[in-house]
Order: C-alpha cells, then structure tokens, then sequence
C-alpha cells in the first residue's frame, strides 16, 4: 500500500462534519485570494522628511506590484505598474525587471518589481 492510499484512507475515516468544515475552509481561503493586485508602498504616518515617508521595496521609479500568481494575470500587472509609474511622473510605461514569489503576504505571495521609462 502506497503512501497516497494510506493518506486517502485516513482521510476517508473523518467525519462527514470534519470534511465539510475542511471543504468549507478550503472555499474560504479560495474566496480571500480574490484579492486585487495592489502596488506595495506604505506611508510612514507622521514622517515629516519626504525620503522617509513610503517605505516598502515600492519607489517612484521603480514600482513593486504585489499579486497572485494564480488569479493575476501579466497584462493586469503592467497596466498596474505602467498607471504608476505615470501617476508618480516617473516614467511612461514600466518595464518588467524581475519576479518573485512566495515573499510577501498570504493571499498575495507573488512580487513584480518593474522600472519607469521613458
């Protein structure tokens, strides 16, 4: 008996209970990953040097979009980047330097980080 039918058994030996309330958390934690790709840059409430105001790998010029990578598709994230980049007076259009993932948050695991051109 291999190791997968060993689990697959085990897993049957639940209650009907148990496995709605896993099934359940399973459809909730799908649901929570709906979220939008957002730009990672926070303010530092109260800073009052401007250099210190955002913190975050985000920058003017080179903005880092948080996303995830399996309801986030690459046109979102540029169009994301490219508004960014001409909202800061940067750029006008981003260009895609790098991604990286599992580093930021739970349901967003996935980075972009891009760099304003003209």
């Amino acid at each position: 008996m291999s190791s997968t039918d060993y689990n697959l058994m085990e897993f049957l030996k639940l209650s009907s209970l148990k496995i709605k309330i896993v099934c359940l958390f399973l459809l909730f934690l799908g649901g929570c990953s709906l979220v939008n790709p957002y730009i990672d840059r926070r303010r530092n409430a109260g800073a009052q040097d401007v250099r210190l105001l955002y913190s975050g790998p985000s920058r003017p010029e080179a903005p880092v979009v948080c996303y995830n990578a399996l309801i986030s598709n690459d046109d979102v994230l540029q169009k994301l980047a490219d508004e960014e980049c001409v909202k800061q007076q940067t750029g006008s259009r981003a260009e895609l330097i790098a991604k990286k993932h599992f580093e930021g948050k739970l349901l967003l695991p996935s980075r972009a980080y891009y760099k304003c051109v003209k």
